[in-house]
């Protein structure tokens, strides 16, 4: 490893030390590199002429001076119930590193094996989780969408028993913050007042710190008013992109608005507003049309824990901030992706109407709107053979280019600005199955090829277009992922 300086901390621990649970990670036997993300090491502040010399730390068989490795402790409402026994169960924080330009960044090891808070799991990671995870981080960073990231994978020689058995991985992810809703739960229920506090202020003197020099009455509600944004516009990011979570329980909530912890998750190919991407989602409660409703529950499980040290007028007030959020930041995307620059009043029943009709007619979501990105340079086609009744589509298409006379932009510079907002490639769940299957087999190269096609979503990459951006077979539309990672 070459440094190019970035500093090393570990603030985490400076929190009470009922936040976490000091672990010796378990190591893999002869761990192997999978894939390393050099462009995202730059970011870091460092970079790897030889990924291999990660294996170990990525194994759990070596840690580098200043990494204290801790599985942290927190709690929340998974599928609505509160679980007071939940925690890093088989992850654990290694340390944090401040890069050149100051950006602080957590090095979390997942699949590194048992922690106290591990229940009844075993600790590990799978190839196929892991994998999937890496893939979907480094989408939606493409995508502009806030996310963890993924550093490096290795996979290991270690069986992992699953529904059969499977090649144990890890997965070194790493954000700007691992603090999740569900810390101020833990803190609340039970450490008591005092420590929601103390939380409070940690989070807002690394994470908030324009915050810092505010009168703390103001300083608080001005924090939770920025995190509630942030979670409402997070979610309006992803029902743009047809993206669905699949397991929005609050402690998978980042303090931060970053989309966390990619468990079952699908982007659309058909669109179905009612869309259950995890199939132990017997109720649908994480449904894609659920999805700005179930931020909001969230973010009302994190007021009812600052209830002790806010007070229940500053918490309602901040919580007001979710709808206008979601609503303002929702709008703006699809009014992008329509290439509408004049506001029209008419523009969220033309927004709601596009909804319903991709709903009934079941088209695809990502290739429609690409497909209205280049109406003036490729014609109607691409956009009329995605529906079954082309009159529909006909129908649609002429109320649309109606409402574009109002437009005073060039056809040719909208059509750009759309193709920037409107990703040609999307992680279709059946392109990631089929780069698992090679990598199970040992070959990572068609791994490698999809995250270089999703680095860029938004570019017309002729040397991939068909492959990556056709139509998936009638197997692969709508997969249903199970959570048994």
């Amino acid at each position: 490893m070459s440094s190019n300086g970035f500093r090393v901390e570990h603030r985490y621990l400076e929190l009470p030390e009922s936040f976490f649970t000091r672990v010796q990670p378990s190591p893999l036997r002869d761990a192997k590199m999978v894939c390393f993300n050099h462009d995202l090491a730059r970011e870091l502040g460092f970079h790897s002429d030889n990924p291999a010399q990660w294996e170990k730390i990525g194994g759990g068989a070596e840690l580098l001076e200043g990494m204290e490795p801790v599985a942290m402790k927190y709690t929340g409402h998974q599928f609505g119930m509160y679980n007071p026994d939940l925690g890093d169960g088989r992850g654990l924080l290694l340390w944090e590193t401040v890069a050149p330009n100051g950006q602080r960044w957590d090095w979390h090891l997942k699949g590194a094996g048992m922690t106290p808070y591990s229940r009844s799991g075993d600790g590990r990671a799978v190839l196929r989780s892991t994998i999937r995870e890496y893939l979907c981080s480094e989408a939606m960073h493409g995508l502009g969408i806030p996310t963890t990231r993924a550093l490096f994978m290795v996979k290991a020689k270690d069986p992992v028993r699953r529904e059969s058995i499977e090649t144990a991985a890890a997965l070194m992810r790493v954000a700007h913050s691992h603090i999740r809703f569900g810390h101020f739960e833990f803190a609340a229920h039970h450490q008591g007042p005092d420590t929601v506090k103390t939380l409070l202020e940690h989070v807002i003197s690394l994470y908030f710190p324009e915050l810092i020099t505010l009168p703390e009455t103001e300083r608080h509600q001005r924090w939770l008013e920025a995190v509630v944004g942030r979670t409402a516009r997070l979610i309006a990011d992803w029902q743009t992109v047809g993206f669905c979570h699949g397991v929005m329980n609050s402690d998978n909530m980042s303090i931060i608005g970053d989309t966390f912890d990619y468990g079952p998750y699908a982007f659309m190919d058909d669109f179905d507003a009612g869309y259950i991407c995890n199939h132990t989602d017997e109720r649908g409660r994480y449904a894609y049309n659920r999805q700005p409703q179930m931020g909001f529950e969230n973010c009302h499980y994190l007021a009812r824990a600052l209830l002790p040290v806010m007070g229940e007028d500053a918490v309602h007030e901040g919580l007001k901030h979710y709808e206008s959020a979601y609503n303002t930041r929702f709008l703006q995307n699809m009014r992008n992706k329509l290439g509408l620059q004049q506001d029209d009043d008419s523009d969220m029943h033309l927004i709601m109407d596009t909804f319903s009709m991709l709903d009934e007619q079941k088209v695809d979501f990502t290739r429609f709107f690409r497909g209205l990105s280049t109406l003036y340079g490729r014609g109607h086609g691409p956009v009329r053979d995605l529906f079954t009744d082309r009159a529909i589509a006909d129908a649609w298409l002429g109320r649309y280019e109606q409402r574009l006379e109002q437009e005073t932009q060039a056809h040719d510079a909208r059509e750009y600005a759309m193709g920037r907002v409107n990703p040609k490639y999307i992680l279709r769940n059946y392109l990631a199955q089929q780069v698992i299957l090679e990598a199970q087999n040992g070959d990572y190269q068609p791994l490698e090829q999809l995250l270089t096609v999703l680095k860029k979503p938004f570019d017309e990459q002729t040397q991939y277009e068909e492959r990556y951006a056709a139509l998936p077979p009638d197997w692969g539309k709508g997969m249903g992922i199970s959570c048994s990672s």
